[in-house]
């Protein structure tokens, strides 16, 4: 049986500048079982990443609630937000977000450290999730001393550090060659049979939208189908 994991209601987005609009956003309805993996397609500007970012709790809908295993987002304030996110949301971005002057081994801990728990865990479980993707010979490795798919691959472990109950995925296949983007595709698909990972993913690579379980298709501001 299906579990209900996260729905968002009637979200419209609109930015204002002096006297004109820009609604990006139009009434979205959606709804997210655990354990799906959901990739949302469509032209630039049909505004993805502004849902991504709605559903993941980074931004504020102008009209509209996002329920998150039954907690509305956008009636906590500001810091109750950053804790479900820090705590039930993992992100991982096409332009990574590394912090340059930490090991990628502090990068993966980070989001543990945030939350106030002992270094020793924090730092033990991150070297379990640097395995996991690859990079046990990475660990002490800056940012600028790894690959473009080892960066991808920090990010994805740093965004199941707090064992989060959906991960968002902006084009994050995006920055990379068609052989690593294919690899970071398996590993998240691997992430989604062996840890149970409900993955909603922004992206422009086909073979990465047929392979999900849904398919979304975004276009000014609307859902088309889905």
């Amino acid at each position: 049986m299906s579990e209900r994991l996260l729905e968002a209601q009637g979200l419209h987005k609109v930015y204002r500048n002096g006297s004109s609009e820009l609604h990006v956003l139009k009434g979205i309805d959606l709804k997210i079982e655990r354990r799906e993996i959901i990739s949302i397609v469509g032209p630039s500007g049909a505004g993805k990443s502004t849902l991504l970012h709605l559903l993941g709790g980074l931004d504020s809908p102008t009209s509209g609630e996002v329920m998150l295993k039954g907690i509305n987002l956008y009636k906590l304030d500001d810091d109750a937000r950053a804790k479900v996110r820090n705590e039930m949301i993992g992100f991982v971005f096409q332009f990574y977000h590394l912090l340059p002057e930490f090991t990628a081994l502090e990068n993966v801990a980070l989001p543990i450290l945030i939350k106030g728990g002992m270094k020793k865990d924090a730092f033990g479980y991150a070297n379990v999730l640097m395995e996991e993707v690859g990079l046990k010979e990475r660990l002490n490795h800056k940012p600028n001393e790894l690959s473009g798919g080892e960066h991808q691959r920090v990010a994805i472990a740093r965004a199941l550090v707090n064992e989060p109950e959906i991960v968002f995925c902006d084009e994050p296949t995006g920055n990379l060659d068609s052989k690593t983007g294919l690899e970071i595709q398996e590993l998240l698909w691997k992430l989604n049979r062996d840890k149970g990972e409900t993955l909603v993913i922004v992206t422009h690579d086909e073979k990465i939208a047929r392979q999900a379980d849904r398919i979304i298709h975004m276009e000014d501001g609307l859902l088309k189908w889905d």
